[in-house]
C-alpha cells in the first residue's frame, strides 16, 4: 500500500518542484493586479493633500455617514423581519402556498433596487395612479390628504428592503432546516407554540446565519447608488461622486473611498466574528421535523406575510414594468435598444469568459498547491466583491490615468507625439473593474464544483504522466460543466445591473442597459426607462431560477442534512447568492 502511495505521490511531488512554480508565480502575479484599486484606496489615507477632506468634513460629511448609517440599520432591521418572519413559516408550518413561496420569495432579487425606486416613484408620486385615483375617488385636491413622500430616506429604506430581504430568507431557512429536530421536538412537547419555539430555540441556533445574510443586505446598501441618487439622499456613495464631478478632486473621493470601505469591511468583520461561533449539532437518527399545520385565520395570516414581500418587492414593480414597455414601444426607436442591448451582452460575455478562464485558473491553482500562501492569494482575489463599485472605480482611475499621464508625458518629451487615453477612459479599464469586483463570484462556483472532484481522480491521471494542464482538461472540465455555466452567468448578470462603476469608467458615449435606464429615469422619462429596466430584470432573473432549482433540489435532502450535512453542502444556502448591481 505504501508502495502504491509513493508512486502515486512521486509525479506530484516532481510537478510541484518543477511546472507549478510559473503557475504559483503568475496566481501572485494576477492577484496583485486585482488588488491594486484596494491598495490605492487604501493608501489614500496617508496622502498628505487634505484640503477638500477638511472641507467635507466641516460641511457634508457627517449627513453623509448618519445617512449611510441609517440606511445600513434600516435596511437590516427590515430584512431581519421579513427574511426571517418568512423563513420560519416556511419551515415549519403549513399552510395553502407554502410550496410556491419557498421558490417564489427569492423572485425581488432580480430587481435590482434603482429600477425599484424608479417604478414605486412613478406609481407612488402626485401625479402616479395612486394618488390620481384617491383624487378621483375621495374628491380631494392635491393639498387635502397626507401622503408618504417616497423619495426620501424611509422611501429608500423600504425600496431597499425589499429587494435585499432574499439573503436573509435564503441563510436563514437553511439555517432553520439543519437545525436538530430533536430539539425542535422537545420544545414542542413542552408545549411551545411556533412564536416561542422560534424565539427561544430557532433564533439562537440560527443567529450565525442571520447575521451572514444581515451582512449582505448592509453591504449592499452601502454599495448603492443609483436609489440613493434617484431619491437625493447624501450618502458617502453619492458623495464619492460629488466630491469627485462636482469639486474635481478625485483624491478626495479616494479618501471618503476609504471611508465607505472601512464601514464595509467592519460589517465583514462582525459577521465573521458570528460564524466563529456557529455549532451544528445533529442526532445521529433522522427525526420528523416538528409541523404546524395553520387553518383558517392563522392560514390566511402567514400566507399575507408571505405574499406581501413578493407581491410588493417583485409582482407590483414588473406589472408596472410591462405596462409602461407596453405603452412606450410603439413610440421607441427600437433599434437603438437593439444597439444597446448588444453592447451591454457583448460587455457582459467578455466579462464573463475573462472571469471564468482566471476562476478556473486560480481555482486549479489552489487545488494543486493547498498551502497557506496560495489560499491567501485567492481570498484577495475574490475580495473586490464585498467592495462597492463606486470605491472600485476611483481605485481603478487613479492608477490607470497615472499611468496614461506619465507615459503621455514622456513620449511628448521624447518624441513629441501623444500617446492619449491608453487604458482609463477605455472598455479596459470598465472590464479590469468588474473583474476586481465580480471574480469572486466565479471563483467561488468553480471552487464548489473542483471540491466535488475527488483527489484521488488527480492522483489516477498524474500517475499515468499526464501532467496538470491536461488533467484540467480532460478531467475536471467535463466533471464541472455545470458550475462553469453557472458561474458564467452570475458574472454575466451581475455586469448586466452594475450601475455605479459604469457611470463613471465607461468610454465616451458608451451606454449600457443600466446606464440607459438611470439616465432616462434621472430625466423623469420613468415610462422610456421602463424597456431598458425591464430587460435587466428579465435577464437578472437567471440567477434566482438556479437557485430557486436548488432549493428544490435541496427539499429533498432535508433527512440527509438533519443526519449532519452543514449548509456549506447546499448551493441553495451558499454558493449563489450574491448579485450585483
Amino acid at each position: 500500500m505504501d508502495s502504491c502511495r509513493v508512486s502515486l505521490d512521486e509525479p506530484l511531488a516532481r510537478q510541484r518542484a518543477g511546472g507549478f512554480s510559473a503557475w504559483k508565480a503568475s496566481m501572485i502575479l494576477i492577484t496583485a493586479l486585482l488588488a491594486v484599486p484596494l491598495a490605492v484606496i487604501v493608501a489614500s489615507v496617508f496622502w498628505p493633500d487634505k484640503s477638500t477632506w477638511s472641507h467635507l468634513a466641516d460641511t457634508v460629511l457627517a449627513d453623509y455617514v448618519v445617512n449611510s448609517a441609517s440606511l445600513a440599520i434600516g435596511v437590516g432591521l427590515g430584512t431581519f423581519v421579513l427574511g426571517t418572519g418568512t423563513a420560519w413559516l416556511l419551515s415549519v408550518c403549513e399552510f395553502p402556498g407554502r410550496r410556491v413561496f419557498e421558490w417564489a420569495l427569492l423572485l425581488p432579487l432580480a430587481m435590482p433596487a434603482y429600477i425599484i425606486a424608479y417604478t414605486y416613484t412613478g406609481l407612488l408620486d402626485a401625479a402616479g395612479p395612486v394618488q390620481s385615483t384617491l383624487r378621483a375617488v375621495t374628491g380631494w385636491s392635491l393639498g387635502d390628504y397626507p401622503f408618504p413622500e417616497i423619495r426620501s430616506l424611509g422611501g429608500a429604506i423600504v425600496m431597499l428592503t425589499l429587494v435585499l430581504y432574499p439573503y436573509v430568507y435564503m441563510l436563514s431557512r437553511a439555517a432553520f432546516l439543519e437545525q436538530s429536530a430533536s430539539a425542535l421536538n422537545v420544545a414542542r412537547s413542552l408545549g411551545l407554540s411556533p412564536w416561542p419555539m422560534f424565539r427561544r430555540v430557532a433564533l439562537p441556533l440560527a443567529r450565525p446565519s442571520i447575521v451572514a445574510g444581515l451582512s449582505l443586505a448592509i453591504m449592499e446598501t452601502l454599495a448603492d447608488y443609483g436609489t440613493v441618487k434617484y431619491f437625493g439622499i447624501p450618502t458617502l456613495t453619492t458623495g464619492i461622486f460629488r466630491t469627485w464631478f462636482g469639486l474635481n478632486d478625485v483624491l478626495a473621493a479616494a479618501q471618503l473611498s476609504a471611508l465607505l470601505l472601512t464601514l464595509v469591511f467592519t460589517v465583514i468583520v462582525v459577521e465573521r466574528l458570528s460564524r466563529r461561533q456557529a455549532r451544528y449539532h445533529h442526532h445521529g437518527q433522522w427525526q420528523a421535523r416538528p409541523s404546524f399545520p395553520l387553518h383558517g385565520g392563522k392560514a390566511a395570516l402567514a400566507f399575507l406575510a408571505c405574499a406581501l414581500p413578493l407581491v410588493l418587492g417583485f409582482v407590483v414593480p414588473s406589472l408596472q414594468l410591462l405596462a409602461w414597455s407596453i405603452e412606450i414601444t410603439p413610440r421607441s426607436d427600437l433599434l437603438e435598444f437593439a444597439a444597446l442591448i448588444g453592447r451591454s451582452l457583448g460587455l457582459a460575455g467578455a466579462t464573463a469568459l475573462l472571469a471564468l478562464l482566471l476562476a478556473v485558473f486560480l481555482a486549479y491553482g489552489h487545488r494543486l498547491m493547498p498551502g497557506r500562501l496560495i489560499a491567501t492569494v485567492t481570498r484577495i482575489a475574490g475580495m473586490g466583491y464585498a467592495v462597492p463599485g463606486t470605491v472600485i472605480a476611483v481605485g481603478v482611475i487613479i492608477p490607470f490615468a497615472a499611468f496614461d499621464n506619465t507615459l503621455d508625458a514622456f513620449l511628448r518629451t521624447q518624441f513629441g507625439v501623444s500617446s492619449g487615453l491608453l487604458l482609463s477612459g477605455t472598455l479596459a479599464a470598465l472590464i479590469f473593474a468588474y473583474l476586481v469586483r465580480f471574480l469572486a463570484v466565479s471563483l467561488n462556483t468553480v471552487e464548489a464544483g473542483l471540491g466535488r472532484i475527488r483527489p484521488s481522480m488527480d492522483e489516477a491521471a498524474w500517475s499515468m504522466g499526464a501532467p496538470a494542464g491536461q488533467t484540467l482538461w480532460r478531467v475536471h472540465i467535463p466533471l464541472i460543466r455545470g458550475s462553469l455555466l453557472t458561474a458564467a452567468l452570475l458574472v454575466f448578470v451581475d455586469v448586466l445591473k452594475e450601475l455605479p462603476a459604469t457611470l463613471v469608467l465607461r468610454p465616451f458615449d458608451f451606454n449600457t442597459l443600466a446606464v440607459r435606464a438611470f439616465e432616462l429615469a434621472s430625466d423623469e422619462r420613468l415610462r422610456e426607462a421602463a424597456l431598458p429596466a425591464l430587460a435587466i430584470v428579465a435577464t437578472g432573473l437567471i440567477p434566482v431560477v438556479l437557485v430557486s432549482r436548488s432549493i428544490t433540489r435541496a427539499r429533498g435532502h432535508e433527512c440527509t442534512t438533519a443526519r449532519g450535512e452543514s449548509a456549506d453542502e447546499h448551493p441553495a444556502a451558499t454558493g449563489e447568492l450574491r448579485r450585483g448591481g
